[in-house]
Order: C-alpha cells, then structure tokens, then sequence
C-alpha cells in the first residue's frame, strides 16, 4: 500500500486542567455528515400529479361557436415607438443574452406583468429585430395580464378551429394542452411540416405573439420549442433566388386545419379561406426582407407549374428545417415566457415529452397584411456593413474543407 494513502492518526490534545477529566468531558472529534443521494435514471424524469391543478380554468374546451369572416383592421406597429437602444426595456434588466447572432434573446429581471407603453415600444421593437425574445419566472403575467399586453399591439387574433380555455370570456386565448393520456402525435406529420408560422392564411397574420408556460415537463424532460429565423432563411439564398422568389406569391390554406377538427368531432368556429400572399416581405420597423413561407400552412406558389412550385416549395422546407444557425431552441420552466415576431420567424414544437403534462396559453395580435417592398434590405448585409464583417460568398461551387 502506498504510503500517502495512509492517514497518519493524530492523538487529541486535552485541555490543561487541575481537574482530572472523565471520559465524557473530553471533546469528540467531528465528522462530515452524509448528503444527500443525488436520484438519477438515464431519460426518466419525475411526473407532475395530475389530481389537483391551479390551472383547471384554463384547460382546453371547444364550444360549439361560429364567428363571421374576419374583415381587415387598422394597424399601427408600436415597434415603430421604440427606442433604438431599448432603454426603456432594459432599464431594470438585470441580464440580457442573445442565443446566437441570427435569432432568440433572454432578458431577466423585467416584469412583463408591469410594462409601460414606452416599454411595450421597446419590447415592439427588440422582437421584430430579434425575432424572438424569452423572459423567464413570469409568475405575475395571470391571462388577463398576458390578453392586455397583447391587445396593446393590436386587435387580438381568436382561432377558428384550436382550442380556447375553459373559463368564459377568453376566446382570443389559444391552448395548448398535452398530458399523459394524450394520444402520440410523431407519426401523424413529418418533421418538416410541424415547422410554421401561425394562422399565415389570414388576411392579416399575427405579429407579436405571446406563449405562457403554465406547466410542463421538468429540466430533462422534453417538451422544448424551436424558432427559425426568416429574415435568415431569405439571406441564405443566392442574389438570382432572391430576386426571383420576390416575384412571387404563395397560397396559405385554412382547409387542412378545418378538416382536421371535423374528422375529430369539433366545431369549425369560422369558415376556412385561402389567402394570397407574397412570398418575400417587407419588416415596417426594421425595413429587412424575410421569407414568408411555412411548411403547415402554404399549399401552392402561385403561377408558376406545380412541378416548378413543389420543387421550390421542398427546397425552403429544408432551409427552414434543417439550417441550424437560423435556428434557437428553448428549454422551457414553468411561468416563462416566449414572445415572438409571427412575421418573421417559424417554430416548432417537438415531442417526446410523454407521460408529462404541457399546458401553455397564446394570445397574438393581428399584423399589417404582408407586403413586399423593393426597397427593403437584407438583414444580414446591414449588420455585417454595421459591424465591419465581410459578406457572405454565396458561390457554392468553390472547394472547401468542412469545419466540424
């Protein structure tokens, strides 16, 4: 046995005393009590119980409601308001982080609960830059707080065929519920097709959309969120590409949604529609092109043959899906909160969550119709000018080694 493995026994040194002392007056030495056990099974997590919630108000129910035909609105962008160096918003920041350079930032420290408008500006504006902005332990943000922060940037969307919570008066608010009597989803769509932007085949598709978090899987759990950046998706086409798909418009279906809820027992609460809209847009705060394009909703580009128009329509379903530096996924906790720019960005759920329950509620406002300037820019040219990087060289024909 080595030697330095041998602890080298120390006597106790009694305290000096003129009286002889017993055994139980001699001090003891101490010991590092036990911690813990630290409980760990590789891709288990502990289950939230099911029998008491707090949230039972805000589970799903689908009424038997019809709502007319939406009609267009005015709408102002608050984004617009909004300072330039978001002080207003950070003033009582503690931390703010982006995720990575294309898309997805965290603030700590500001209540959305007690925003003012200066800040709602603020807040405006910091998402349609960064497409989407995360906020965590918004335990102060009840629904009614969430429906008021979200009507403040305009007519708030209601849903024609999802789920709305239970308690009355809450039509405008989205649910999303899965528990472990849940049926699985994963091989009902391709992974490609859960990408999205929400309700695109409205006449005026949401901007700044809110996602609460009311309860979900623990860390480790599953049950994240990805968003795609489309000011990104658009920079990563060739100059010929771009220029040509700016020429185009896409058709965006309501009629797959509407099915569905039919073959499932559930009303339709508004006739479905398919709307035109241009497949590049124009941002009215930030002036950048973005694509506008989902895999869940768009159908068809327009006047173009259908071979041409599928074969466009599975190249950016593969950008989208599969460009991981446009991409930011986002591991929820319960109270937090994802506000996000519906315009410029696409999402994902992903599953293997099961047997947890996820209880989340969406409130979004409605947006300008989508419009294509010419004279908008790209997002990713302005930033490298602005911070001195080079432009991206688009020629994929040059040899490379690839970088791992």
């Amino acid at each position: 046995m080595a030697p330095a493995l041998i602890e080298p026994i120390q006597p106790i040194a009694l305290p000096i005393s003129s009286k002889i002392l017993s055994f139980q007056d001699a001090p003891r030495p101490t010991y590092a009590q036990p911690t813990k056990r630290v409980e760990y099974e590789p891709g288990r997590t502990a289950v939230e119980s099911l029998e008491f919630y707090e949230h039972e108000d805000l589970r799903p129910s689908f009424p038997n409601l019809h709502w007319e035909a939406l009609e267009e609105v005015p709408y102002h962008d608050k984004g617009l308001q909004g300072d330039p160096q978001f002080g207003n918003l950070l003033a009582s920041a503690t931390d703010v982080f982006d995720y990575n350079p294309k898309v997805g930032t965290e603030i700590h420290g500001v209540n959305l609960a007690k925003l003012t408008n200066a800040q709602k500006d603020d807040l405006a504006r910091l998402i349609s830059i960064r497409g989407v902005v995360f906020f965590r332990s918004q335990s102060e943000l009840d629904i009614e707080a969430q429906r008021d922060l979200g009507a403040y940037f305009g007519k708030l969307h209601k849903h024609a065929t999802t789920a709305i919570p239970k308690k009355s008066g809450l039509e405008d608010v989205h649910v999303v519920y899965t528990d472990g009597t849940s049926k699985d989803q994963r091989a009902v769509f391709a992974p490609t097709f859960l990408w999205h932007s929400d309700v695109t085949y409205e006449l005026q598709p949401p901007s700044y959309t809110s996602l609460k978090l009311l309860s979900g899987p623990p860390r480790g759990g599953g049950g994240d969120t990805l968003w795609a950046s489309q000011y990104a998706a658009y920079d990563l086409l060739s100059p010929s590409m771009q220029k040509y798909l700016e020429g185009l418009t896409a058709l965006h279906s309501a009629h797959m949604q509407a099915d569905g809820s039919i073959a499932a027992g559930r009303p339709v609460r508004r006739d479905p529609i398919v709307s035109e809209h241009p497949l590049i847009r124009t941002h009215p705060v930030t002036g950048w092109k973005s694509l506008f394009f989902n895999p869940g909703f768009v159908t068809n580009i327009v006047g173009i043959p259908k071979a041409e128009s599928n074969a466009i329509i599975g190249y950016l379903n593969e950008i989208i899906s599969t460009t991981q530096e446009i991409h930011v996924r986002f591991q929820w906790q319960k109270n937090d909160v994802a506000f996000w720019d519906n315009r410029v960005c696409n999402h994902s759920a992903s599953y293997g969550f099961a047997p947890h329950r996820r209880h989340a509620v969406r409130v979004a406002n409605h947006a300008e119709r989508p419009v294509f300037d010419p004279a908008g820019k790209s997002q990713e040219e302005e930033l490298n000018a602005r911070f001195g990087l080079l432009q991206v060289d688009k020629d994929g024909a040059r040899q490379s080694n690839y970088n791992d």
